[in-house]
């Protein structure tokens, strides 16, 4: 989620320089933007799981250890 925003603002922004259009670059610089924060959000979600996944097996582990 977010790449398809970036790409869609940075589109628009190259169309805003083209047509010397400031509303439509300023328009695609915050969709762009927001993209990157979508993104950034996204990848720290996604970051923040593989970290819980990690924590789980090395309570696992830990549980087996205690258990012997």
């Amino acid at each position: 989620m977010g790449i398809g925003e970036e790409v869609k603002g940075k589109v628009k922004q190259a169309v805003g320089d083209l047509k010397d259009d400031d509303a439509l670059k300023t328009e695609g610089e915050a969709q762009a933007d927001k993209g990157a924060e979508e993104r950034k959000s996204t990848e720290a979600q996604a970051e923040a799981q593989a970290h819980e996944k990690k924590a789980d097996l090395h309570e696992q582990k830990q549980e087996a250890a205690e258990n012997l």
